[in-house]
């Protein structure tokens, strides 16, 4: 061949191009998920999170639902109780204890309910964790390690095994993208051969930088691309918190959200927000002892939450009976009309934030409309009007504004009820858990009203 060298060593190997064979599509396998669509058989999956945002507490809740088989963070464990084994590299036992012990009381759950289901073992116990090294240059997985780790898998049925944190469960430079490429597909060989998914949690290259993704992870990006999920915590930031109500900055740290970054093997779910609650274990001698936090599910309040089709119809009036402008800079901006119709406060953070959510809303669906003409003084500006008004008795369930814009009257941010015994949050479903609206958005709900006036408090009658 021209440019290659023509002679064959007798050891050379031999490649060949393997023809494709049709398969019928309901033949194939669907893909063994083990926990909503986060978990999946045979597979690692990263977690990426900085330091003090709720990782360990995350971890804790997500073996209690697993050992459990209840969505007690939301997620449906697919195909009943599972086996967990938690390898932890940075906690003694006595911490470790303390979270799972906690989460086992908030949740209302019994030594029954994880006997024989869940494992722990710790570093700081004398139970380390090396799967390669590096010396004086020399790149080495050590395979007897990997081995032994897939026996021991295979031979207690565990099903999902978390190794916290991974930079600890080698001696490699991170950094080295080839190298964690050899590691992390070593740990997908193990997850394959045990018939279980791999949690390799992994902290950010620098805390509080930003909003957190996949590519936050610290040291080579290698890890995350052999990972087929990429779960990224994130604190709620100050802009989140003014605009879901929450101002006071000590509570607002208690709320974090948890997303895949990647989605390769499945459809984009949309964040999961959980809370922080604190539990007091009562091991103190005198008073309750250590407050340990436990994440729960936390459903954030919508900025329809509480509105009828009513105010829309009021919004729009008011709107039609005055010269309103799209720019919020404009001293006749149009959400200063919707905040004097429905009694808002338009100098609180919050309510402004809501305003120009139920305004983009409006906008976007045609209850409102922006057109552009000459002011009184002859500049072309854009303009708020009306659209397709509330009241027009020829819109249909399907097209209609007010199918879009229109709220259902919806309980305020909540946790979410409970599927367990002696618990008060989170929630269980049939689907993934995923709380949601008849159509996605509280505004859908058209079919709910029972009035057409109908007062909600704190709003105007």
């Amino acid at each position: 061949m021209r440019g290659w060298e023509t002679h064959e060593p007798e050891d050379a190997p031999r490649i060949s191009a393997t023809p494709y064979t049709w398969r019928d599509p309901a033949d194939i396998p669907e893909r063994p998920w083990l926990y909503g669509r986060w978990l999946l058989c045979g597979a690692p999956t990263a977690v990426v999170a900085p330091g003090g945002v709720g990782k360990s507490t995350f971890v804790a809740g997500t073996a209690m639902a697993l050992v459990t088989g209840l969505a007690l963070l939301g997620k449906t464990v697919w195909g009943g109780r599972r086996r967990v084994w938690i390898w932890n590299l940075e906690d003694d036992m006595d911490e470790l204890a303390r979270s799972i012990q906690a989460a086992a009381k908030h949740y209302g759950l019994s030594p029954e309910d994880l006997e024989g289901r869940l494992f722990v073992d710790s570093a700081m116990e004398g139970k380390g964790l090396c799967t390669a090294t590096e010396d004086n240059g020399q790149f080495k997985l050590l395979a007897p390690v990997y081995e032994a780790l897939t026996n021991e898998l295979i031979a207690r049925g565990i099903d999902v095994l978390i190794v916290d944190p991974f930079v600890s469960s080698h001696e490699v430079e991170e950094n080295a993208n080839s190298k964690i490429d050899k590691i992390a597909k070593a740990w997908g060989r193990v997850a394959k051969a045990a018939n279980c998914s791999i949690v390799l949690v992994h902290h950010t290259s620098k805390a509080g930088a930003g909003e957190v993704t996949a590519l936050s992870a610290r040291g080579a990006v290698a890890l995350i691309n052999a990972c087929r999920s990429t779960l990224v915590l994130n604190r709620m930031d100050p802009d989140q918190g003014a605009r879901l109500g929450i101002v006071d900055d000590a509570e607002r740290r208690r709320f974090f959200s948890v997303a895949d970054d990647k989605h390769n093997r499945a459809p984009a779910e949309k964040a999961d927000w959980y809370r922080l609650a604190s539990v007091d274990l009562g091991n103190g001698a005198i008073g309750p002892g250590d407050s340990v936090g436990v994440a729960e599910p936390w459903t954030p309040p919508d900025p329809f939450e509480g509105l009828t089709g009513s105010h829309l119809y009021r919004v729009q009036k008011a709107i039609s009976e005055g010269e309103w402008r799209e720019d919020h800079r404009a001293s006749a901006w149009a959400g200063k009309s919707i905040a004097d119709t429905l009694g808002l406060d338009i100098d609180d953070r919050g309510n402004k934030l809501r305003i120009l959510s139920l305004l983009k809303t409006w906008l976007a669906e045609g209850a409102l409309i922006v057109t552009e003409r000459k002011d009184a003084n002859r500049q072309l500006k854009r303009f708020v009007e009306v659209g397709r008004w509330q009241n027009d008795e020829s819109a249909t369930v399907n097209s209609t504004v007010a199918v879009r814009t229109v709220a259902v009257e919806q309980p305020s941010a909540t946790l979410q009820c409970s599927p367990f015994r002696g618990a008060t949050v989170a929630a269980a479903a049939d689907t993934d858990c995923q709380l949601s609206h008849p159509s996605g958005n509280p505004a859908l709900g058209l079919s709910r009203f029972t009035s057409e006036i109908d007062p909600v408090d704190g709003w105007p009658a």
